[in-house]
């Protein structure tokens, strides 16, 4: 496990997991079990959240927002200043936003999103779009 956010440690460094004794390993599946069977809800979300899902669902946000204000700055500001320089603000405020979340997630964060849309294919958001595009371009080989 790297932790380059530990005090002292240089990035990179590897830390060994630390291991429990017996007593603590009872004592901690008994919170464990507790803590599913006061609020199994809660335990799920728990769960299922992660720091990663937790960020990439605050881009998305702060996307559509930065797309917002931009719209608002673009079809405001010739008509009313002050209604151009909220948009302006609230794109500002997103671009704040998406730095920060794209900061917590960190390298890896990033990997596994790009993984996720690679994964997904972006060809199955457009079909053959691209091919259609670059057929016109293409040389026929027969035509030689």
């Amino acid at each position: 496990m790297k932790s380059p956010s530990v005090v002292g440690l240089e990035p990179g460094v590897e830390l060994e997991p630390i291991r429990l004794c017996e007593d603590e390993q009872r004592i901690l599946q008994e919170i464990e079990a507790q803590f599913y069977a006061n609020d199994p809800q809660l335990a799920q979300q728990v769960s299922e959240t992660t720091l990663y899902r937790h960020a990439s669902r605050n881009i998305k946000w702060a996307a559509l927002g930065f797309v917002v204000g931009f719209i608002v700055l673009l079809t405001s500001f010739a008509s009313n200043t002050v209604l151009g320089f909220v948009g302006f603000l609230a794109m500002l405020g997103c671009t704040f936003v998406v730095v920060t979340n794209v900061r917590k997630m960190g390298r890896a964060g990033l990997e596994s999103i790009t993984a996720s849309v690679k994964g997904k294919r972006l060809k199955s958001l457009f079909g053959d779009a691209g091919k259609n595009l670059r057929k016109p371009f293409r040389k026929d080989d027969n035509s030689n």
